[in-house]
Order: structure tokens, then C-alpha cells, then sequence
């Protein structure tokens, strides 16, 4: 197999769907899949065995979940436009919007369509959030997601079933329990008027550590407090979390002023935007990451890693090796499928990694293979 490519495998994927799977039983809560951290298409058969419903952000999304998951979507958007809206109501049981101005617009039209039911929602902002990166902190002060409790009428507006809360990111059950706190603070006279609470994404349960009974007991104490609630959550990474890598190759290896870089056929700037933009340094298959401000001069077996595009910033480092680096060696970046197969762009023409899935007899399975047609595509 060529590199670069995705290397998603099943077994570890089934580890997290059965852990997660356990979780709803227990509690009560329905957990869905949330696009914007994986949407790998392909394997949903296998996500179908534990979970029976998406969350969505946009047109493509909606239609992903209805056409390909075979279920409406629990779609959320920032803003959602005139042309948007045949295609999300389409393909939705729920649709939550971000504004009461958003509400008013679209509100009407969508109770139902073509048959099926459409419950509408609307995000809630608990001004209360543990995130550490402000880049990821949709809580932060400012921030264009949710309506503030002081914003909200003490009755509202007829149609409103559900309320929608997100402010977390590879957040813990202690987060959790914090949020429930300042949101039933909040918005808590507004409970008994709503069916449905969507306490959104960043419960990463499957996270070695993470304290699941815990989870299960917020959750069960929650419905306990409010018994006509339907708690759903919609987690991304725990989903797709330690299931694979990135596989790609040393193609050369540079030095200036000490420092060696190791040019990989991958790019941070393409294929691990989250690395530049929180910014994190991923774990190397037997490597040892250094800090970034590590002097690194006259160090043996240290390297830099650059990604092969043009962008002088498109790298990262420094690791550390057992043995100097080989042109033509394979270097495997760990846990790069959740986020990373759905954030890749083809910048300066760079080609997508391929998709692989490791089945568990050991078999490989090429899920997509990226050509040039896909990179003339986008362009249009």
C-alpha cells in the first residue's frame, strides 16, 4: 500500500461503539454520531449495529445521514440560508437553530415535511465552559452560538420542543457535571416546556481514564430531575478515538542551522490542520516527542517534521529516534482518524491520504483512493 494513507481499524472501532453502546443502555441517553468529527460513510454498516442516528451541520451532512446512515439527522447550523432549508427539512427529524431571529424566519415552514415530523430546537448558551483553547471555546464571551438566557421570552415561541447545549471539547464527566449546573441554573424554568435536551459533543468516554459510571449516574440523576426529558448527546472523538493512523513516508531529509527535517508525502497544513491550529504535537510510532522550544543542536536521531507543500509553516517537531531516519521509512502518526479524514483539504494540490480499513481478520480494505479528478473537482 502506498503511502500516505488512513489506516481505520474495526476492532478498534467496534471497541468504541460497544463501550458507547453501553453507556446509552445504561443511562438512558441516546448518543449520535457527529459528522463534523467523522463521516466516513463506508463504515457505517458497522456503526448501524450499535447507534441509530447523526447529527448534521449542513446540506451535504443532512443528506450524508439520510441517504447514507438511512436516518432523518439531528441537524444543527450556525445560520441557515433560503436555499439550504428544502434539502435540511428533507432529510431531518430535528432541526435546532442558533437564533430566535433564525427561528422566526425558518420556524414555520418546518414542522413537517414531505410526511415525516420535524421537532425544532433551539441552541442554548449556559455562558459556562471548561475548554482551555479558545479556538475550540463556543461559550467564550462574544460568541455567535446559542441564546443567552436573558434573551429568551419566559414563554417560547410555540414549536420550540427541544434545547441544544455544546460547550465542551474532549471534556471529562466532571465537565459535565459542572455545565448541568449553570445550565439548569439558567435555564431551568424553561425545562418543563421543551421535550427534548441535546447536551451536544466533547464527552470523551472512550478516552482511557474517563469515568464512565460517573457519566451514567449524571445522566440517570438528569432524567431523574426532569423524567420528560429525552437526553441525547452527540460526541465525535469518543467515537472514532485511538482507532488508526496516518501512515506516510519519509521522502528527504533537510538540515539548516542543526536542525534536521524529515519531508514527509503528508502535510500538517492538509492532512492535520489541528496540529497547526490548537496547536498540538501528535504521538510517532516509536518516537519521543520533544517540547517545542527544545534545543535541539547537535542532538542525534531528532528531527522535524515537514509537510510537502509550500507553506513555509507546514511543519512541526521535534521527535525524537532510537536510530537516524531512512528515506523511504514509514512514519505513523497515532490517532489521526476522528477530525483529521474530515478536515483534509487539497491545498497547493496536494492529494487526499487514502481511506483504509483494517478488518479483523487482518485484512485491508482500500475505502478511497484519491486522483487527480477529485483535486479538478473542487476547483470548479
Amino acid at each position: 500500500m502506498n503511502t500516505p494513507y488512513y489506516l481505520l481499524e474495526e476492532e478498534l472501532l467496534r471497541r468504541n461503539l460497544s463501550l458507547i453502546s453501553r453507556v446509552a443502555e445504561e443511562s438512558g441517553a441516546e448518543i449520535i454520531l457527529a459528522f463534523k468529527a467523522f463521516a466516513l460513510w463506508k463504515t457505517f454498516h458497522v456503526f448501524r449495529e450499535y447507534i441509530s442516528h447523526t447529527t448534521a451541520s449542513s446540506p451535504y451532512e443532512a443528506r450524508l445521514a439520510f441517504e447514507e446512515f438511512g436516518s432523518l439527522a439531528h441537524t444543527y447550523s450556525p445560520a441557515y440560508t433560503e436555499q439550504d432549508m428544502p434539502e435540511i427539512m428533507r432529510c431531518s427529524g430535528h432541526i435546532t437553530f442558533n437564533s430566535l431571529s433564525q427561528y422566526e424566519r425558518f420556524g414555520k415552514m418546518v414542522s413537517e415535511y414531505d410526511g415525516h415530523p420535524i421537532s425544532c430546537g433551539i441552541r442554548v448558551n449556559p455562558e459556562y465552559s471548561e475548554i482551555e483553547t479558545a479556538l475550540y471555546d463556543p461559550c467564550a464571551p462574544g460568541s455567535r452560538f446559542g441564546v443567552l438566557a436573558s434573551q429568551l421570552p419566559d414563554t417560547l415561541p410555540a414549536g420550540i420542543e427541544g434545547f441544544h447545549c455544546h460547550c465542551h471539547c474532549e471534556s471529562d464527566a466532571l465537565a459535565l457535571e459542572h455545565t448541568l449546573e449553570h445550565l439548569e441554573a439558567k435555564f431551568g424554568k424553561w425545562l418543563p416546556q421543551i421535550k427534548w435536551l441535546n447536551l451536544g459533543g466533547g464527552h470523551l468516554m472512550t478516552r482511557a481514564g474517563y469515568d464512565t459510571a460517573h457519566l451514567i449516574n449524571i445522566i440517570k440523576g438528569l432524567r431523574q430531575r426532569y423524567p420528560w426529558l429525552k437526553i441525547i448527546l452527540e460526541p465525535g472523538s469518543a467515537f472514532a478515538w485511538q482507532t488508526g493512523s496516518l501512515v506516510s513516508s519519509v521522502v528527504d531529509i533537510v538540515e539548516n542551522k542543526g536542525i534536521r527535517t524529515a519531508i514527509l508525502d503528508v502535510s500538517f497544513t492538509c492532512h492535520m490542520p489541528d496540529c497547526l491550529e490548537m496547536p498540538y504535537q501528535p504521538v510517532v510510532r516509536g518516537a519521543e516527542s520533544l517540547p517545542f522550544d527544545s534545543d535541539v543542536s547537535g542532538k542525534e536521531n531528532v528531527y522535524r517534521f515537514g509537510g510537502n507543500s509550500c507553506l513555509s509553516g507546514d511543519f512541526m517537531g521535534y521527535w525524537a529516534f532510537e536510530k537516524p531516519l531512512q528515506i523511504g521509512q514509514q512514519v505513523i502518526f497515532e490517532d489521526m482518524i476522528h477530525y483529521t479524514t474530515v478536515k483534509t483539504t487539497m491545498f497547493n494540490g496536494i492529494h487526499h491520504p487514502s481511506l483504509v480499513m483494517q478488518h479483523l481478520d487482518g485484512s485491508q480494505e482500500v475505502l478511497r483512493q484519491y486522483k487527480y479528478e477529485d483535486y479538478r473537482d473542487r476547483m470548479d
